[in-house]
């Protein structure tokens, strides 16, 4: 059974000397943590890279699908497969905010009003079907998933790191469901789909739920300052002047496209960089490349589309905008 495995700040690449070492050291954890997660959500080998893509980034991530394909689940194994304090919100119609990050009370023993913190005081946060819940406490998540910190009566809290908040929703066309805002959507690095599994995945999902419960032989394969020390190196993954112009152009297309009336914002354009140097550290470059790019558009930047209402198309109202973006790819050329 794979167990963490404390990792000094010395093991990572700070120059190019100690680079390849640090290197090795980080793609062996990352490996590790990828055969943990595979090991309970199964035939999602791409769904879960992601996820991992998210996390070294400094993101947050919303998994949107149809109820019972292992959206909760998936939250549920990541936070796992790390030594780190983890909450599960279940977001409901009744919730209120402070529910979320906390109250500040008055305490008869030191006559003092004291704060009281709620789950979002946590390294990894599941909120499940957050869209249950109405936007008023939606908008508790805003400040804690920008700026890392709450603020509750004119008092300021910091947030653990690392700090990533896991949603999980449900199709808007699913009853008892509020859409989210622009606002939060732009807070979400990626939005990803689960998906069905295939015949042989489901059959070993079957086979695993009547042996054992797979969550629970879960164990961490890193510590919480192993993810941090990650993060920071991949603000040292190296982009060339060339790519940044190539994501730039795709952005400013978004936001001059005639059947989108909301682009890509500055916010985005930032995650779509993190997420490419993140993913070129994912796969062992201290490099990024334009597939980097490609393969991330429609993950990072489809939910922060808005398609304009003369936009008429056959497909599902989630689904347009990714359509909008392949064409806007389509049409771009990638530098040499």
């Amino acid at each position: 059974m794979m167990t963490a495995r404390p990792v000094a700040g010395s093991q990572f690449p700070d120059t190019e000397q100690d680079g390849a070492a640090g290197g090795v050291v980080a793609a062996e954890l990352l490996a590790n943590l990828q055969q943990a997660i595979r090991s309970v959500v199964r035939g999602k080998d791409d769904v879960i890279r992601l996820a991992l893509v998210t996390l070294l980034a400094r993101g947050h991530l919303l998994i949107e699908d149809v109820p019972g394909v292992g959206k909760t689940t998936l939250a549920h194994v990541l936070a796992r497969s790390f030594n780190c304090a983890f909450q599960r919100i279940q977001f409901t119609s009744d919730m209120l905010p402070s529910d979320v990050i906390g109250v500040t009370v008055f305490s008869q023993q030191t006559q003092q009003f004291e704060f009281r913190p709620g789950p979002i005081f946590a390294n990894v946060v599941l909120a499940d079907e957050i869209n249950r819940t109405t936007p008023k406490t939606q908008s508790a998540l805003l400040e804690a998933m920008n700026e890392f910190q709450v603020t509750v009566e004119n008092s300021t809290h910091p947030l653990p790191r690392p700090f990533m908040v896991i949603a999980t929703q449900n199709p808007i066309e699913h009853h008892g469901t509020y859409p989210l805002p622009e606002s939060q959507l732009d807070r979400f690095l990626m939005r990803l789909r689960v998906g069905y599994p295939d015949p042989a995945s489901e059959k070993a999902i079957l086979r695993r739920a009547v042996e054992s419960d797979g969550l629970d032989q879960v164990r961490p394969v890193m510590a919480a300052e192993d993810v941090l020390e990650m993060q920071r190196s991949v603000r040292r993954v190296k982009v060339d002047d060339a790519l940044v112009d190539y994501a730039l152009a795709l952005v400013e297309k978004t936001r001059r496209h005639s059947d989108l009336s909301l682009g890509v914002s500055p916010r985005g354009s930032m995650s779509f960089y993190r997420a490419a140097q993140a993913l070129a550290m994912l796969e062992g470059r201290t490099y990024t490349i334009p597939d980097d790019f490609k393969r991330l558009v429609l993950p990072v930047l489809a939910h922060r589309c808005v398609v304009s209402a003369r936009y008429t198309s056959t497909l599902k109202k989630s689904e347009q905008a990714e359509a909008i973006l392949n064409e806007i790819v389509e049409s771009t050329p990638v530098p040499l």
